[in-house]
């Protein structure tokens, strides 16, 4: 059965006063989660530098953070339909806040990897919250098509601010600065909806079973684990151990779902098409493009030799692109159908990552800047139209649990696409030829690489940086054809998988 023939509820027929305002506040979450995201590929160089992480070490920097979220967004989504989404919302920035000071001031690589599991613990509360506070503002159909349609547009809007206020800030003060902005968002956030957001909640939650809390975390985090562990470094015991663990976790978490009368996640929301496939599609996109992003400002920046500020405006045409496409989304949805414009922009952005293919270090502008905006095009349409369905197919009680597995979708995506594709661009890093007398840290990272450089003699120097600079631009082609590779595969499971979906319309309006 499609979400447009679930049956409405007729405590949603009147209008929410204020709701409108309400949103402005819900969008500094996303706003925030989406700018601390960005600013880490821009200030990467310079953590490399100052706290001179190994390969492994600057992986595990830039996808702890996923990690974690994904681990704790079922259970964070679960708590806040037991104890109020909005009390979840506010604890959370708050913590989110507070623990941005920890990595601003990190001063050790490893102290940097858990303060990055650190907010991503908080930033677990943040998502799930903000999609469900608007599946219960929004109750008209239309009105919520564009509110998460201004919601996924901030998110976009947010890997534009991030790349520009983050180079300006890596232009003229020390890295940490990057995550030091994200503290007046939060006070803003903060102080702003205590007094306007809308406390909601389900109204019959159950207990929040803490064994499958433990075991969504377990499982979550072992699963990836493994991945990224064999991904660099092939299979071992310790990593089959993992994954193992994490699958046994993972299963057990399921199975108790089924028994359990209150179940933190109700898995029979998978049986609805239409979730399943949103849900699936999410998960495969951000996949495909999260590697890629993760390294494309060291590409723009180490490789082109490119600015922090030049390189965040020179991934402004995919932010651009995916705001307008999000606003549009719904109405090109129901005007054609939700399975053209999901598989069609996914399938632009396979296409856009082909192009992605045949860059070179000499590589011009204009081919860079269009592949980019046809991206945020495609992730406009996408993103916002599985996010609608998803929410649209679930009842409102269950908003955060739903919100939860969408944002879980995403972020283990982003997890396993930075394990995995990063993985491909770190191997095909690691072997070049270099000169006699190179420091061996120089094959753990193009930042580690251009830092060496500065040690040799001109011409050893120019042969190291010209080498290192040709094999990482490599690595980064061939992970973009693994992710063009996996968004045409992913265009084509969807038009299969959603092409019974249909976007819920507005109910008549009453002539009495």
């Amino acid at each position: 059965m499609t979400s447009a023939l679930r049956p409405a509820d007729p405590t949603e027929a009147a209008p929410r006063p204020g709701r409108w305002l309400a949103l402005s506040v819900l969008v500094l979450a996303v706003l925030l989660v989406a700018v601390d995201a960005t600013v880490l590929g821009l200030a990467t160089p310079y953590i490399s530098e100052d706290l001179r992480p190994s390969g492994t070490q600057l992986l595990w920097i830039g996808d702890v953070y996923s990690f974690v979220i994904a681990g704790l967004l079922v259970s964070m989504g679960s708590l806040g339909d037991r104890i109020g989404r909005k009390r979840v919302l506010l604890v959370g920035a708050t913590a989110f806040g507070a623990i941005s000071v920890l990595n601003a001031y990190a001063s050790t690589p490893e102290l940097m990897i858990l303060a990055r599991a650190l907010l991503g613990v908080a930033g677990a509360t943040l998502m799930p919250a903000t999609l469900a506070l608007i599946r219960n503002l929004f109750h008209d159909p239309r009105e919520r098509s564009l509110a998460v349609g201004i919601w996924g547009a901030t998110a976009s809007a947010g890997t534009a601010v991030g790349p520009i206020v983050g180079g300006f800030l890596l232009e003229h003060f020390w890295w940490g600065s990057v995550f030091l902005i994200n503290l007046p968002v939060m006070a803003v956030l903060v102080v702003v909806g205590v007094k306007f957001l809308p406390e909601s909640k389900n109204a019959h939650p159950g207990p929040w079973d803490m064994t499958s809390v433990a075991l969504s975390l377990v499982g979550m985090i072992g699963v990836v684990y493994a991945v990224k562990e064999a991904a660099t470094h092939g299979f071992s015991w310790p990593t089959l151990g993992a994954g193992a663990l994490g699958a046994a976790a993972l299963y057990w978490f399921i199975r108790r779902q089924l028994t359990l009368p209150t179940p933190l996640l109700d898995m029979r929301l998978f049986r609805n098409r239409g979730f399943s496939g949103a849900v699936l599609a999410d998960l495969l996109t951000i996949f495909g493009l999260a590697g890629l992003v993760f390294f494309l400002s060291q590409f723009l920046q180490l490789v082109q030799g490119r600015g922090p500020l030049e390189a965040g405006l020179a991934e402004l045409p995919a932010a651009v692109g995916a705001v307008v496409a999000g606003l549009l989304a719904g109405r090109a949805a129901r005007r054609f159908s939700v399975r053209s414009v999901v598989s069609g922009g996914l399938a632009a952005i396979g296409l856009a990552l082909a192009v992605l293919t045949t860059l070179d270090r000499s590589t011009g502008y204009p081919l860079l800047g269009a592949a980019l905006l046809v991206v945020g095009v495609g992730a406009g349409l996408s993103f916002t139209v599985t996010a609608d369905v998803i929410l649209s197919s679930v009842p409102k009680d269950q908003a955060g649990s739903a919100s939860a597995v969408s944002e879980t979708a995403y972020e283990l995506g982003a997890a396993l696409g930075i394990a995995v594709l990063g993985s491909i661009v770190t191997a095909a890093y690691r072997g070049f030829p270099s000169p006699p007398g190179t420091p061996e840290s120089a094959h753990e990272s193009l930042g580690a690489a251009t830092e060496a450089a500065s040690t040799l003699p001109p011409p050893k120097a120019e042969a190291l940086l010209t080498a290192a600079q040709t094999a990482f631009t490599h690595g980064l082609t061939l992970a973009a054809t693994a992710g063009a590779a996996t968004l045409l595969t992913t265009a084509t499971a969807a038009w299969y998988l959603l092409r019974t979906q249909h976007l819920e319309e507005s109910p008549p309006k009453s002539t009495s």
